[in-house]
């Protein structure tokens, strides 16, 4: 009996200004704006004691940019003036605004200077997003159509 393996398919690369709140399995080409520390401590772990580390970097292509929140490791490859490959990433939403990570399902990869330049005009993690019951929005419509019917 004959194995077959799955066959692989190719990444679809995105661009920034594509990115939609709570999605997932995104793979973007981008370059590290900013980086800046917001967590370092250490954290007992049985024997041991690691260190827990999270950085907010501004990352970016020539579509917009957005925040990245990189941790542990992966705050190591995101230097200033870098570029690299997000692969498997996804968007959280942190306060009503939409933030990039990349969690142990995907990888972070430091590859060649890209030639773009980023646009930081259009950053993604500064617009403001707002829960809206779906249900409570279709009853409002309705009370509308009726009031219309009425007149």
């Amino acid at each position: 009996m004959e194995e077959t393996k799955p066959v692989k398919r190719k990444p679809v690369f995105k661009k920034v200004d594509q990115l939609k709140p709570d999605t997932k399995g995104h793979t973007l080409v981008v370059k590290v704006v900013s980086s800046k520390m917001v967590l370092q401590k250490a954290r007992p772990d049985g024997i041991q004691v690691r260190q827990m580390r999270i950085a907010e970097c501004l990352v970016g292509d020539e579509t917009g940019t957005i925040i990245f929140t990189a941790r542990n490791d992966q705050v190591d490859l995101m230097t200033t003036g870098a570029t690299v490959i997000l692969r498997n990433a996804k968007i959280d939403m942190f306060k009503g605004s939409m933030r990039l990570a990349v969690d142990k399902w995907g990888r972070v990869e430091v590859t060649e200077p890209a030639s773009f330049a980023v646009k930081e005009e259009n950053n993604l993690s500064l617009v403001e997003y707002e829960l809206i019951d779906v249900n409570e929005l279709a009853n409002a419509g309705a009370r509308e159509v009726v009031s219309v019917v009425e007149k």
